[in-house]
């Protein structure tokens, strides 16, 4: 006999759509309205005490004005702009217990007893107390180690679900076109091809299968952000972004094609516009392209306050939320505009039906989550160490070596004299990047070289200069050291740290660079230099004749003079990145990182990205036009040779050897260059790569898939197989004929 007393949308035997559409047919427009708005900011939703936590009036002004609350952002954030830190705000142990007492009030204030979706920054890592920091994406993009970051992606997701959140928010879809951009490091790099298999990875990562919902440590991904952020021109945050429609489908898309492809639960849309229309009011691109052309089924949110910026076009925020829902958009973020909904549907320009396609798609979410069944996490937290050891993984897979002249490196074993030197090397406040928690711990690239060298070696340290400014008091010093050492290594580069005196707009983005703040959202710079102060101390040291080796700590790539005989990059590595970059110095490790972008000479060479139309570019009378180094670049300790590439089936072949004397990683990478074509081609596009480890001496075949059914076009495609961008422009190529 079926029970008649329990309502349809409460038996978790029933089908999710079912479920759904019974409880969407018992609420009120009102109640609808609530479910897509995210109005607070989460840490003001409660207030820590002696005792415990307390609920804020704020948040039960919020629960009151739409008898519920359908989603509340950053309930664990804990940044410079938020203002938590440990004194105040939630750490792994008690985080569960807060969102537990927030959930119960949200339950409680709606009638039909609605769970919130509590929604969290997970840009590289749960921005949160206690939380594993990982690497930033550019150095995820330098690893080129997909099932690394897939397997870190599942620990960030299992982090969250455990104190209690719900979805990440994940920077995963913008592309890196001009450095100068503060958000670059947000990026996994220039190139759409290696954005999209990461995007895939990080998707598998943290939603796992979600065939029959998600798992208690499995997360939805918000996948941030839809579309084309990064053409924004001058590399100026949220400027207009001039794209025509090739360019936006060949470089700007293909991740967010692969993210929905591989099951990505929901899309942030960007604030930038596409051809005159800002992406968050763009229905040709939230609804035509995104759900009719590519299927996609989960949630659009837009990011924060950009539904209301829309009334600049409108006229007022009643017809900017009407605007940006019939674009598309499910669930805004602080916005007023979708707060007045209802009045967009007394006026006539939102239809109800629309609004419960809406919420539809948000009550989807929440029971796919099991939040009407399980509305409080019963998951422990999982092990700090292991996020430890995956953070560590990732930076030591990132780290680049650029340039290594007289085999500086790795630290011979007859240096017995080590000067540590620079801003970044006794610090790892800057190795963190932009959106990261406050944190306890870290290893600075001083400790991690006093952890590991060997017994007895000297280490010296001196700061040398600021990360900005003109203050060269302290070179005199550095070369002191520098000059009485067998050996220098110059920690160089950016920082994206903010202090609680930043400036912050709205959105939490920085109004003003403080301090050394040289990168982040909201800092921007018009060249590419490390500053006055860095170049000058660089100049100095390595004037002494002492070998030198610069690591760069940075979030964008930098114009750094080839005065130094070895040069690599670490990117920000995260809290345990002195460590990784430690073990690369001395040979623990091998360098396997490869550029995710190219490196430019001067800033005012850009656009420099490989993958440019294939056109017969003049050079500069006053400068080389090439980068300084280029995509996919990386040394190794070692060497490689490849064989020619061979066509058998769908799949490329090559034959690849270790021909030193130490074990390492090369990154095979294939490129094509398209030849008969309907439209101008792109010089080179990356199409397949694959890593492989080899012993000294070791040869092995390389099997790549190179699947001809994956282009949208017959004809014929050159194959280039090679160690980077610019020597694929120097092998014999393989021509092979597309079949129809």
């Amino acid at each position: 006999m079926t029970d008649t007393t329990t309502p349809l949308y409460r038996d978790p035997n029933t089908p999710v759509d079912t479920r759904v559409s019974d409880l969407l047919a018992r609420m009120t427009l009102r109640e609808k309205v609530g479910q897509l708005n995210q109005r607070m900011y989460g840490w003001d939703a409660y207030r820590r005490t002696p005792e415990g936590y307390e609920l804020t009036d704020a948040l039960r002004a919020e629960t009151d004005r739409f008898a519920g609350l359908g989603a509340l952002y950053g309930l664990f954030r804990a940044d410079a702009w938020s203002g938590v830190d440990h004194t105040n705000g939630p750490g792994a142990q008690d985080s569960a217990a807060l969102a537990e007492l927030v959930q119960r009030h949200v339950i409680e204030s709606s009638r039909l007893g609605i769970p919130a979706l509590f929604v969290e920054e997970v840009p590289h890592g749960h921005m949160a107390l206690d939380g594993t920091v990982l690497p930033v994406n550019l150095a995820v993009g330098a690893t080129w180690d997909r099932e690394l970051y897939e397997r870190a992606a599942a620990h960030a997701a299992a982090e969250l679900r455990a104190r209690g959140g719900h979805v990440a928010l994940v920077s995963a879809l913008d592309i890196a076109r001009d450095p100068r951009w503060g958000r670059t490091e947000e990026c996994f790099g220039e190139d759409p091809y290696l954005a999209a298999r990461l995007t895939e990875a990080l998707v598998r990562g943290m939603q796992g299968d979600t065939s029959a919902g998600f798992a208690p440590d499995k997360a939805p991904v918000v996948l941030k952000h839809f579309a084309g952020q990064g053409a924004t021109v001058g590399g100026r945050n949220s400027a207009e972004s001039e794209l025509g429609l090739r360019e936006l489908h060949e470089i700007h898309l293909p991740a967010a094609r692969a993210g929905v492809r591989a099951g990505a639960a929901a899309l942030m849309s960007a604030y930038n516009e596409v051809d005159g229309l800002p992406c968050s009011g763009n229905r040709a691109l939230l609804t035509q392209l995104l759900r009719e052309e590519w299927g996609f089924e989960g949630l659009v949110m837009a990011d924060g306050l950009a539904v209301d910026r829309l009334a600049r076009i409108t006229g007022d925020k009643i017809s900017a939320g009407a605007l940006a829902l019939n674009a598309g958009v499910d669930l805004s973020l602080w916005d007023e505009g979708f707060t007045h909904l209802e009045e967009a549907v007394e006026r006539g320009l939102v239809a109800e039906e629309t609004i419960d396609t809406a919420v539809a798609r948000v009550l989807r979410l929440k029971f796919l989550l099991g939040l009407f069944e399980r509305p409080y996490s019963t998951g422990e937290f999982p092990s700090p160490q292991q996020g430890r050891e995956l953070s560590t993984a990732l930076a030591r897979a990132a780290v680049t070596l650029l340039r290594n002249d007289g085999d500086v490196l790795p630290i011979p074993s007859t240096v017995s004299r080590i000067a540590v030197i620079g801003p970044q090397s006794a610090t790892a406040a800057h190795q963190l990047g932009d959106y990261t928690a406050p944190q306890l711990f870290g290893v600075s690239v001083l400790e991690g070289l006093r952890q590991l060298a060997p017994p007895g070696t000297d280490i010296r340290h001196a700061h040398g200069c600021a990360l900005t400014g003109d203050d060269l008091s302290g070179i005199p010093e550095a070369v002191a050291a520098a000059a009485a050492s067998d050996l220098a290594v110059l920690v160089l580069g950016g920082s994206s740290a903010r202090t609680p005196d930043t400036d912050f707009d709205a959105n939490g983005a920085a109004r003003n660079a403080v301090s050394e703040m040289t990168c982040g959202e909201g800092a921007d710079l018009a060249g590419l230099s490390l500053g006055r102060a860095q170049h000058a101390l660089l100049d100095a040291v390595t004037a002494t004749g002492t070998p030198t080796a610069v690591v760069l700590i940075q979030g964008r790539p930098h114009v750094v003079p080839e005065r130094a005989g070895a040069l690599l990059t670490a990117w920000y590595p995260g809290p345990w990145g002195g460590e990784a970059i430690a073990e690369i110095l001395l040979g623990r490790a091998e360098p396997t990182g490869r550029l995710p972008v190219s490196m430019p000479r001067s800033v005012a060479q850009l656009p420099v990205h490989y993958n440019h139309k294939d056109i017969e570019y003049g050079g500069y009378v006053d400068a080389d036009a090439e980068p300084r180094y280029s995509f996919g670049h990386g040394l190794s300790y070692t060497s490689f040779a490849y064989g020619p590439p061979h066509v058998s089936g769908d799949t490329v072949e090559v034959e690849v050897t270790n021909t030193g004397k130490r074990p390492g990683r090369s990154v095979v990478q294939l490129y094509i260059r398209r030849l008969i074509t309907p439209v101008w081609p792109r010089t080179l596009e990356l199409h397949a790569f694959q890593g492989v480890e080899l012993a000294p001496g070791e040869s092995r075949r390389v099997e790549i898939p190179f699947g001809t059914d994956q282009f949208d076009q017959v004809g014929a495609v050159e194959i280039r197989v090679a160690q980077s961008a610019r020597a694929a422009l120097a092998v014999e190529p393989l021509v092979v004929r597309l079949r129809a």
